[in-house]
């Protein structure tokens, strides 16, 4: 029988990861085929394109890095909590040790696929970023934190004006993420939309809207800040500056999240961002 073909990765600044990750090669050892072991930076482009797999050991910011890499090759993501919260990273590792086999087989069922972003920003017409984001595109006031000004397009027609600290273009990913503490929306994870989210509009009437994911979203910065700054997925920053535009889009790959057979979505929500949560009253032990 053949084995499966996995790459792995892991940030190497969590022991927790590194220890996880040891002992998960004790555990899939005669199991799998290992192409490459990322755990210290990027993998070969040809290890990605053969695996059948990635796991993930770490936080949701290790899964979104590996996201990154791999939504070209549309190979699916197997994440490992031994972060915080970990929303993306939805086994422990002894639920990825005793569901195993049932994940190599029913791959096809278990898979969640994910929009990404293409976020490029262009600079007196020339593209000085051009880069992929799983989670948000934020544009962000910066020092000294007074108001900025932006105009919004989208699919070539004025959307809005938005003063105030800045802009979230979240994907249905990244609404658990800074959108849903800027007071956006929560997207079902597989819907094609973004979210533009507003940072403390000085409007009254200006609230989150969900678009479809097909309208190209243009954002001009009419007035900045000196530390004004664009973010994909809170790693990638970029200095910001008037007249600069910023061109966000779906990108034509995708992000595959094996989901864990053990709990829904909503369950999610619900354990470890306490959706819905009911009241406590006083009668209740």
């Amino acid at each position: 029988m053949t084995k499966p073909k996995l790459i792995l990765f892991a940030d190497p600044k969590r022991p927790n990861a590194t220890e996880a990750l040891r002992q998960f090669l004790g555990f899939a050892s005669n199991k799998v085929e290992i192409l490459a072991n990322c755990l210290e930076g990027d993998c070969p482009v040809e290890s990605l394109r053969k695996a059948e797999f990635a796991i993930v050991f770490g936080g949701d910011g290790t899964i979104l890095e590996a996201a990154r890499q791999l939504c070209e090759t549309e190979v699916p993501v197997i994440g490992v909590n031994v972060g915080k919260l970990g929303f993306l990273a939805e086994f422990s590792l002894g639920e990825l040790e005793s569901l195993f086999g049932r994940i190599m087989i029913d791959r096809d069922l278990l898979l969640e696929r994910r929009m990404v972003l293409r976020c490029r920003l262009r600079r007196k017409g020339l593209v000085i970023v051009d880069a992929k984001s799983v989670n948000d595109v934020v544009i962000a006031a910066g020092f000294p934190f007074n108001m900025i000004e932006l105009q919004i397009e989208v699919g070539g027609q004025f959307l809005a004006g938005c003063i105030g600290d800045g802009v979230i273009v979240s994907t249905p990913t990244g609404s658990t993420a800074h959108n849903l503490s800027a007071g956006g929306p929560i997207l079902a994870a597989d819907l094609s939309a973004v979210v533009l989210t507003p940072i403390c509009p000085h409007s009254l009437s200006f609230r989150p809207i969900v678009i479809d994911a097909d309208g190209k979203v243009c954002i001009r910065a009419l007035r900045a800040n000196e530390n004004t700054t664009l973010l994909l997925d809170g790693r990638l920053r970029q200095e910001l500056c008037v007249g600069d535009e910023v061109v966000v889009e779906k990108h034509p790959g995708k992000f595959l999240v094996v989901h864990n057979p053990l709990r829904t979505q909503w369950d999610t929500l619900a354990t470890k961002l306490k959706w819905a949560e009911k009241p406590r009253y006083s009668d209740e032990k």
